[in-house]
C-alpha cells in the first residue's frame, strides 16, 4: 500500500501575499517628490487662471468684432488680447513640462515602493509608467491604471481603496485634454470673428476644466504619497525601510 504522505524534498508553496517585489525594487520615500509635485501642480493652476484672464479678454474683443464693431479702440483691444494670450500660452507651456518632469519622477517613485508592497496588484508592466504617456491611444487609459494599481497596493491590507480620486481627476483631465485641442484646432481654421470666438470660448472651458483637474491631481498625489508612508511606518512590512 503506497503512503500519500509526501517525502523530501517538498514542493515550494506559492506565496502568501503580500507577494514579493520583482528585482531591482526596493523602497524609497515618495515625500520630497511628492511635496515637489503637488507646489508644481499649483503653479499649473496659476498659470490656468492667468489663460483665463487672457481667454475672457480675447473673447469680450472676438465678440465685439463678430457684432460688427470696429474703431482703433477695438484694434487696440485686440491687440493686448493676442499679446496676452500669446503669453499665458508659453506659461502654460513651461509649467506643464517642468510639472511633467517631476510628476514622472514622483510617480515612477510610487509605483516601486507599491511592487515592493504587493507585487500581484499591477495589470501593466513597470515600463508603462512613463512610456503609457507618451504612446498614442493607451496614454487615454493606462497611466489611470496604473495610478489605480499603485493605490491599491498602497492601501492598508483588508482595507478596500475605492478610486473615486483617481477616477474624477482622470475623467477631468481627459475632457481638458479633448476640449483643449478641439480649441486649437477651431482657432487654428477659424476664419471670421465668430469662430475665434467660439475657439475662445471652448479655450476657456478647457482651461477652467484644467484648473479642476490639477487641483484633484494634488489631491491624488497628497493622498498616495501619505498611505504609502503610512503602510511602511505601520509595521506591516517588518524588512525594509524608507531610504
Amino acid at each position: 500500500m503506497t503512503s500519500s504522505v509526501p517525502t523530501p524534498p517538498y514542493p515550494t508553496p506559492p506565496p502568501a501575499p503580500p507577494y514579493p517585489a520583482p528585482p531591482g525594487a526596493w523602497l524609497r520615500s515618495p515625500a520630497a517628490l511628492g511635496r515637489a509635485t503637488a507646489v508644481l501642480l499649483g503653479l499649473v493652476i496659476a498659470t490656468d487662471l492667468f489663460a483665463c484672464c487672457a481667454d475672457l479678454l480675447e473673447l469680450d474683443v472676438t465678440g465685439d468684432i463678430a457684432d460688427g464693431a470696429g474703431g482703433s479702440g477695438v484694434v487696440d483691444r485686440a491687440d493686448r488680447a493676442d499679446a496676452l494670450y500669446a503669453v499665458a500660452g508659453v506659461s502654460q507651456m513651461v509649467a506643464l513640462v517642468a510639472t511633467v518632469v517631476v510628476y514622472l519622477c514622483w510617480l515612477w517613485r510610487v509605483r516601486v515602493n507599491a511592487e515592493v508592497f504587493d507585487a500581484s496588484r499591477h495589470r501593466m508592466k513597470r515600463g508603462w509608467t512613463i512610456g503609457g504617456w507618451f504612446c498614442p491611444v493607451v496614454n487615454l487609459w493606462f497611466p489611470r491604471r496604473i495610478v489605480a494599481d499603485s493605490w491599491d497596493a498602497s492601501a492598508p491590507w483588508g482595507a478596500r481603496s475605492g478610486h473615486t480620486p483617481v477616477n474624477a481627476w482622470w475623467s477631468l483631465w481627459i475632457i481638458s485634454l479633448l476640449a483643449g485641442r478641439y480649441a486649437y484646432t477651431s482657432s487654428r481654421n477659424a476664419e471670421t470673428a465668430a469662430e475665434l470666438h467660439d475657439a475662445a470660448r471652448v479655450t476657456l472651458f478647457s482651461d477652467g476644466v484644467d484648473i479642476a483637474a490639477a487641483a484633484l491631481a494634488i489631491v491624488v498625489v497628497v493622498r498616495l504619497t501619505r498611505m504609502q508612508e503610512r503602510k511602511v511606518f505601520s509595521g506591516e512590512l517588518p524588512a525594509p525601510v524608507l531610504g
